[in-house]
């Protein structure tokens, strides 16, 4: 399944590996996630890689000099185990230039909002602030700019009135495992 084969890059806690992991066991993605790849290595979804005995790989950032020296690093461990596509889940470093047009076409991305409605690390807490009835889920393809690039799904997710970060966090994440399975699903197919 060498074209089906997928590498994830995650930071914390991989929900949405957890997530991809599932929509193979149950049949609804046909993939195979061949790596899982984070920066800390106290992220839990190396916890959920090693319990199904997908290979997982801390890249420490520390010891490189750059940005692009890391990526450097990551690329060759995509390269190592012939990834066709890399899902971002969670991972908290952008990546550099050099990675991103090495991989254009096939690097996705989730993001906790209607882009290009609040982009960065604070989506759901901006959402909440500026006050938005809706807000959503976006996958997208990655490119040079922070959470941007061309659109693949997008969904809607309604702000309740007594909503915290917390709970409507909670309901987007639910979203973010119907999509990105999906997303990951039209990509591999050829349908994009």
């Amino acid at each position: 399944m060498k074209d089906r084969s997928i590498a994830v890059f995650c930071s914390g806690q991989g929900t949405n590996l957890q997530a991809i992991l599932d929509a193979i066991r149950r049949r609804r993605l046909r993939a195979r996630v061949a790596l899982v790849v984070s920066d800390n290595p106290k992220a839990y979804a190396l916890v959920r890689a090693h319990a199904v005995k997908v290979p997982a790989v801390v890249i420490d950032p520390r010891r490189f000099p750059s940005r692009e020296a890391f990526d450097r690093a990551a690329a060759r461990i995509v390269e190592a185990h012939k990834v066709r596509l890399i899902a971002l889940a969670g991972f908290m470093r952008i990546l550099s230039p050099w990675f991103v047009r090495r991989y254009a076409g096939r690097i996705l991305n989730i993001h906790p909002a209607l882009l290009p409605a609040f982009p960065g690390s604070h989506a759901v807490r901006d959402a909440l602030r500026y006050g938005v009835k809706v807000t959503g889920v976006t996958v997208h393809f990655v490119d040079e700019q922070v959470d941007h690039g061309p659109i693949l799904l997008q969904g809607p997710v309604p702000v309740r009135k007594n909503d915290t970060e917390e709970s409507l966090l909670k309901r987007i994440h639910r979203l973010e495992h119907r999509l990105y399975p999906q997303a990951i699903q039209e990509v591999l197919n050829g349908r994009v």
